[in-house]
């Protein structure tokens, strides 16, 4: 009976390469297969497709009715086999290939089955900038080929640059394992150019797959749509995959380029359209409702790859809801600051002066450069991982600003050639080298530190083989990783800042402009994989560009976070209405691509907001220690009960009446940065929630500090309130010698402790839900506001100089916490805006390509 069964069911598997599920079950009953049996080859295949659909990564959300049909490879596969054997070639461990397998099946399991009469798929892979996309659409479109996909289509990008990496990626891996199996459209050096009798590549005579790379450009795309209506009949049976990579790219809200997608899915009967990107805040935010490319039947949250580089382990984040600020990391340690001065002397403000613009070279940009120079040598002398080094050099969108740089770095790297011996430029670089190599230790990263002297006879090497490229769309000049090692410093723009991998990226110095989350994240070519020299990237910027990277850290966490929330609650894409937190100087993506977005309520209810951004300036601190003092004093008489526990530097002021709060909210300064306390935000939730649901009418007070120790460091709120104040000091973006900004970051404010420093009972080991529960049924109508006296110098303990820096203020700082309690009802939330970016002078990301031909 066993032996039947299995016999029985290998045909079954072999019969779902010809049909659905359900057709090969009715054809094992056409063959006499008992009821028993067939019952147990669909219990073993369900269980197969609920592993499947249950897999712990990656998470998805998906249309509810989606049947489940395939399982994993199959031993007569010929295409994800191929891949195997090329990454285990280049060492990939068996755990990241595991990985792989896993994800891209869990893909080609949501596509519909190539047998199916006529089908229309749509869906969407989020991944991470620079993370290995490339791969997991190669290994679906190989799982896809193995399992009777026919013709493959890649829309890649709208630079050539990508197009030709894409094309030798796919015939690297897909075609050159298989040479029979796979007929090629394009090559590396050719776009689409349509060839006679289109037919002849679909009839039923011809079993090769068919591949096909094509720029997104409207004039290709219009040719391939016609190309393909002209062999209609013959599609009728050709199940089609398309992956849109870089699917936030052209693709949204463009006059010419959608159209034209969506033309070539209309000749297509069978057709699958994946869109991958790791920015997907424009495919997010199309009307689900509308005949457009929105993720109708899944949306599929790639895993962080293992050693990746990416937003949050750079530049850090801020805490989302929920979680306890003191647990979130700050980041590495390798980001040096540009000082704003240096901007218009690396990069014209305006494009009137673009003409004849001759850019500096710094002392942050010759400090980026010859750091690149000795990191290049230190990975020789270390002899592992990318055997190519390239530097990032990204001032502007403007193509004669890039040639603008190139004789001055020429120079800069001759001069250098011709010094290399002098006791002087040898000092500097040692110092140097010294400086970053403790600042970012070795070990930390399981590599060795590389000294100094072992590295200075591989410097002249180094400064012979360094390049200097001007990769941009006007120039003939492109960095090529094909032929042999690469010392390059490259500068450029848009093309080296969508999808285009920068081989051995070692350095990046980055003012560029942007106005856009999408557009910011994608120019990151710095994330990614750093294997055998983790420890020695670095990225020159501006202090603001890196607080809006940490921004986007939180933003992009939250909105996987979102995703992985919607996936369990079981929400499919057309339910699915991720959450995007604005900035007040950055839009979402471009205003075009958020013709359908709605503003999102965003309540404070359950939530903890706190100041971590602080103005410096002696009047304003002083004003808002007034402002404090005021609310301190106002608590006092108004309170119904005082609880003072000064043993342990902390008072609470219960039942407060609200008006005391709105005054203080009124008084108080908070930083423009501080999007979250936004006073007027603040003040109107507090006055419509009691106005609607009569909650947040009382308020409890609390002032924490440190028991009174040292009368020189005590702050005193009224009489015989009085604190020891506390230390705070601020997050340290800068290099040594460069000069403070006019503001302080210290990140977190707030402990888990202090929000529940008004709740009665054991309170210390509690997490935040726990916390957000309990207030719930102690104090559910009761917000907190929390008052800090900081301390103005506030040196960081020995063991946070590297990252942190003293506060260094004018006078003594107020910082305030709210905790505001969930409130029982839903109408209670106010709504974020964008800022008004109509005075800022900003660069777009350059789409000319796309508006040359909308124009026309």
């Amino acid at each position: 009976m066993n032996d039947e069964f299995e016999d029985n069911y290998d045909t079954f598997r072999a019969l779902l390469d010809a049909f659905t599920p359900a057709e090969a079950i009715k054809r094992l009953e056409l063959m006499q297969v008992g009821p028993a049996i067939i019952q147990k080859i669909r219990d073993r295949h369900e269980r197969q497709t609920i592993r499947i659909k249950e897999l712990e990564e990656p998470h998805s959300v998906v249309l509810g009715n989606r049947d489940t049909w395939y399982t994993g490879p199959s031993p007569k596969d010929k295409c994800w086999p191929a891949i195997v054997r090329q990454l285990e070639k280049d060492s990939w461990s068996p755990s990241s290939i595991e990985s792989l397998d896993t994800a891209s099946t869990r893909i080609v399991s949501l596509l519909s089955h190539p047998k199916e009469k006529k089908f229309s798929t749509q869906g969407l892979v989020v991944g991470y900038v620079q993370s290995g996309k490339t791969t997991n659409f190669t290994a679906v479109m190989a799982k896809a080929a193995d399992r009777g996909y026919k013709l493959f289509i890649v829309l890649a990008g709208i630079h050539n640059g990508l197009r030709r990496q894409t094309q030798a990626r796919l015939v690297q891996q897909l075609v050159e394992p298989n040479p029979t199996r796979w007929h090629q459209l394009t090559d590396l050096d050719r776009d689409f150019v349509p060839t006679a009798n289109a037919a002849s590549f679909f009839g039923k005579s011809n079993r090769a797959h068919v591949l096909c790379v094509i720029k997104k450009n409207a004039t290709v795309l219009r040719k391939f749509a016609k190309w393909l209506d002209s062999a209609s009949e013959y599609l009728q049976d050709c199940p089609a995959l398309i992956i849109d990579d870089e699917a936030d790219q052209a693709t949204v809200a463009t006059k010419t380029i959608n159209p034209r997608i969506r033309e070539i899915l209309g000749c297509l009967p069978k057709s699958a359209y994946v869109g991958y990107t790791a920015s997907p805040f424009a495919n997010l935010l199309i009307n689900p409702s509308a005949k457009d490319l929105y993720p109708n039947d899944f949306i599929v949250n790639l895993p962080k790859p293992g050693g990746h580089f990416g937003t949050e382990v750079l530049f850090g984040r801020y805490a989302l809801d929920g979680e306890d600020p003191e647990d979130v990391d700050d980041g590495y340690d390798m980001i040096r600051e540009v000082p704003d001065d240096d901007v218009e002397r690396v990069r014209p403000l305006k494009r009137a002066d673009v003409e004849g613009f001759t850019p500096e070279i710094t002392e942050a940009l010759r400090n980026a450069i010859r750091y690149f120079w000795l990191v290049t040598a230190a990975r020789r002398v270390r002899g592992t991982g990318n055997p190519h080094s390239t530097m990032l050099i990204h001032t502007s969108v403007n193509t004669a600003v890039h040639n603008s740089f190139k004789k001055p770095l020429e120079y800069l790297r001759d001069s250098m050639n011709n010094m290399l011996e002098a006791p002087a430029v040898l000092q500097e670089l040692r110092k140097l080298w010294d400086d970053e190599t403790a600042r970012v230790p070795a070990e930390d990263f399981g590599e060795v530190k590389v000294e100094f002297d072992d590295l200075l006879s591989e410097m002249p090497g180094v400064l012979r083989d360094c390049r200097i490229v001007m990769d941009n769309s006007s120039s003939e000049d492109r960095l090529d990783y094909e032929n042999g090692p690469v010392v390059a410093i490259a500068v450029g723009g848009n093309t080296l800042s969508r999808g285009l991998t920068l081989e051995g990226l070692s350095v990046s110095y980055f003012v560029r402009a942007v106005s856009a989350y999408d557009t910011l994240l994608q120019m990151g070519r710095w994330f990614g994989y750093r294997s055998g020299y983790a420890d020695l990237p670095r990225i020159w910027m501006t202090a603001e560009l890196s607080e809006w990277f940490r921004h986007l850290a939180t933003v992009e966490t939250e909105m996987r976070r979102d995703i992985d929330i919607y996936m369990t609650e079981t929400k499919d894409p057309l339910t699915f209405a991720v959450r995007l937190r604005t900035h007040p100087a950055l839009r979402v993506t471009q205003a075009a691509k958020m013709k359908d977005a709605v503003k999102a309520a965003s309540a404070y209810g359950g939530q903890r907001v706190q100041t971590r951004y602080f103005h410096l300036d002696g009047q304003l601190l002083l004003d808002n220690q007034d402002a404090a003092k005021r609310l301190v004093a106002k608590a006092m008489q108004h309170a119904t009960r005082s609880d003072a526990h000064q043993g342990a530097g902390r008072f609470i002021f219960r039942d407060v009446p609200y008006d005391l709060v709105v005054d203080f909210l009124t008084r108080y300064r908070f930083h423009e940065k501080s999007m979250e306390c936004d006073a007027k935000l603040l003040i109107g939730y507090i006055e419509k929630r009691v106005r609607s649901a009569g909650s947040l009418r009382r308020w409890n007070i609390a002032i924490v500090g440190k028991p009174v120790e040292d009368g020189d460091a005590a702050f005193e709120f009224a009489p015989g309130v009085t604190v020891q104040r506390i230390v705070r000091a601020r997050l340290d973006p800068r290099s040594p010698g460069e000069p403070e900004s006019g503001f302080a970051d210290i990140k977190t404010l707030m402990s888990r402790r202090d929000a529940a420093v008004d709740l009665n009972g054991e309170t210390g080991k509690l997490t935040e839900q726990e916390i957000k529960s309990e207030r719930q049924k102690q104090m559910p109508e009761t917000g907190l506001l929390v008052l800090y006296p900081i301390d103005k110098v506030s040196a960081p303990p020995p063991r946070e100089k590297q990252r942190r820096a003293p506060l260094n203020a004018d006078e003594h700082v107020i910082g305030v916490g709210l905790v505001f309690p969930q409130p029982r009802d839903e109408d209670s939330s106010i709504e974020w805006i964008s800022a008004d970016l109509s005075g800022v002078e900003i660069e777009e990301e350059d789409l000319s390509p796309i508006e040359a031909e909308e124009a026309g």
